[in-house]
């Protein structure tokens, strides 16, 4: 276990902080190009085809050559309609990208509405919503087909728009998220909360934790008795994410053979131990938090929180209000890779900005749960 006050590795800053460098040096964003680039059609447009289209002269109109297209021997990528574009957005879905640029799916790490793709050290982009939209956990990137072109290295809207219009048609060979949709709920969040049963000693989700997690029987009985978990299906586990007033907005889902966050859910906070304690320690999953707290003994000044291995919105609110109160030691115990250092980063900058302790927190091992169960291996 490393303690590492005040600082981040410089290397995992420049990482994290590449992208969105590039991406503001750039004279404008993808939907700023997009909205230059569109304009409204005549009569005699209306039916022009996405794509190629000829060119009268040879040569680029005068709003082509402001909007930065040339034509190639006549043809080229013209000016193209907002409808044509979007079209477009519709044909070539992110993956199509990614595989054309050598990126390759971690299917262990994925689940069926966030697909990760990996390339060499470090490299990450999380695919969502069925393929048209993507984020990067290492930096703030994220958009859809056209922002990932130019995340990936386009030099500006027309040249991403020439490499998406390339990709019509492309058929991916790698493997698909094969595992079948889940029938949406009808039930409310915190009533399909309340209608799963509490872990019990020897149930399938008590198993998982303790024989497969070794997380202590006396941990796993003081997180059901503060509410935080449920039997998940086919003896997973059910990680509660709470709100300020504690009422339960969704859940993380681990188990054996699955992962992933409840359908319909809102990331914001797991929350273990005492709730107004001075040190909040922040971990990247529910079993890491629990795992952290295993080690320390749970510590009663200590809270154990999990971001779910997001960044929402609600979740930075949630840790700014944790870190406003009076005498907050706020710790980093992210996994102990360039991802948690920029996490970390991330918690250090709200400490910074509000004015409470910092400390930063890393495993010897990846996370926290290999480090519990390396200590337990260590002692048999």
């Amino acid at each position: 276990m490393l303690v590492d006050r005040g600082g981040i590795r410089a290397g995992a800053r420049a990482a994290a902080c590449a992208v969105p460098a590039a991406r503001e040096a750039a004279p404008r964003s993808g939907a700023d190009e997009r909205d230059r680039l569109s304009t409204r059609p005549c009569a005699r447009q209306a039916s022009r085809p996405v794509g190629v289209v000829p060119s009268r002269t040879g040569k680029a109109s005068p709003t082509e050559e402001r909007a930065g297209l040339s034509r190639r021997g006549g043809f080229g990528i013209d000016v193209m309609e907002k409808k044509d574009i979007d079209e477009l957005r519709g044909k070539v879905l992110c993956a199509f990208l990614l595989e054309k640029a050598g990126w390759d799916v971690d299917l262990k790490e994925s689940t069926r509405k966030a697909i990760k793709y990996r390339r060499g050290e470090g490299q990450i982009v999380i695919v969502i919503h069925d393929g048209r939209g993507w984020f990067d956990p290492m930096s703030e990137a994220k958009g859809d087909v056209f922002d990932l072109a130019m995340h990936l290295g386009a030099n500006g809207f027309p040249e991403a728009l020439q490499q998406v219009a390339d990709l019509v048609g492309f058929t991916p060979t790698q493997p698909a998220w094969k595992r079948p949709a889940r029938a949406k709920p009808i039930a409310l969040l915190a009533h399909r909360w309340d209608a799963r049963l509490k872990p019990r000693p020897s149930s399938p989700t008590w198993r998982y934790l303790a024989e497969t997690r070794a997380i202590p029987d006396h941990l796993i009985q003081e997180a059901v008795d503060q509410g935080c978990l449920r039997e998940g299906p086919h003896g997973s586990m059910w990680a509660a994410h709470t709100d300020d007033a504690g009422r339960v907005v969704g859940w993380e889902e681990r188990g054996p053979e699955w992962r992933g966050f409840a359908t319909d859910g809102s990331k914001v906070l797991f929350r273990l131990g005492t709730a107004q304690a001075k040190r909040t320690c922040t971990t990247e999953a529910a079993i890491d938090a629990m795992s952290l707290g295993a080690l320390e003994g749970l510590r009663h000044d200590s809270l154990y929180v999990s971001t779910g291995g997001g960044w929402s919105p609600a979740t930075e609110a949630a840790i700014r209000a944790i870190a406003a109160r009076p005498g907050v030691l706020l710790v980093a115990a992210t996994d102990s890779n360039m991802q948690g250092d920029v996490f970390g980063d991330r918690l250090r900058a709200i400490a910074e900005e509000v004015g409470c302790g910092y400390e930063r927190l890393r495993p010897v091992h990846d996370d926290w749960n290999e480090e519990l169960q390396a200590m337990l291996q260590q002692r048999r």
